[in-house]
């Protein structure tokens, strides 16, 4: 079965753009020129990927993301028309998994899908035998549901932010880099351009888990090399 991806941008011209590249891509592709006539397809379709427009009227990508976050775990892109800092940091930290900025090549946008999902489908996070579950401190990952709880609490986390997780978790006692944690997600597609996206998701991560920034329990920064999970 063809992975389902939901598109939405009011610039008619870029969506209908984007649907033909991911349609010769074999994706099935729904297509939305605005947020409220997208949300019927939300509710009733099962979606793997959504890619967003952040400036729409009526309901905005920001919006639209948080909305697909209460009730689904599926990777999400958005599109910005702006090369602030705000605009990405304020996506992510809304639950996206990652952005791109207008004007963009629609095959890198494809690329950025295909990474997207097989870590959301395979979540292949580096070498070494694979563990169904991980536990740690309180801390259990169930890989193959993509299921994580601290202290018995659930908690909901984005693809990238499960990733993350999961990587620190298998290399327990070890520094990673951000360098390493986008080779490992992202296939290093597009470290240099998105150097600040892991500080972002690390610190949604500490909030979700209440873990503190000063004296953290579980994710530790090494200044100036990465981030390490103690044994």
């Amino acid at each position: 079965m063809p992975e389902k991806i939901l598109v939405v941008d009011d610039e008619r011209e870029i969506a209908d753009l984007v649907s033909l590249y991911l349609e010769n891509e074999n994706f099935k592709v729904f297509k939305y020129y605005s947020a409220p006539d997208a949300l019927d397809c939300i509710c009733s379709e099962t979606l793997d990927l959504a890619i967003l427009d952040i400036m729409m009227p009526h309901i905005n990508g920001l919006e639209l993301c948080q909305k697909i976050r209460e009730q689904h775990r599926y990777p999400v892109i958005m599109l910005t028309a702006k090369d602030g800092e705000i605009d990405k940091i304020t996506g992510l930290t809304l639950g996206a998994d990652d952005y791109i900025t207008k004007p963009f090549l629609p095959l890198e946008l494809v690329a950025r899908v295909k990474a997207q999902l097989r870590r959301y489908k395979r979540y292949n996070v580096g070498d070494g035998p694979e563990e169904d579950i991980i536990v740690h401190s309180g801390l259990v990952i169930n890989v193959k549901t993509h299921e994580c709880t601290l202290n018995e609490r659930p908690l909901s986390l984005t693809p990238t932010e499960f990733s993350i997780l999961h990587i620190l978790c298998r290399k327990k006692g070890t520094v990673v880099s951000s360098e390493e944690l986008f080779h490992k997600i992202w296939n290093d597609e597009y470290f240099s351009k998105s150097n600040n996206t892991i500080t972002v998701h690390i610190r949604h991560l500490r909030e979700k888990m209440g873990d503190s920034f000063e004296d953290p329990k579980y994710i530790k920064t090494v200044w100036g090399c990465g981030y390490k999970i103690e044994n």
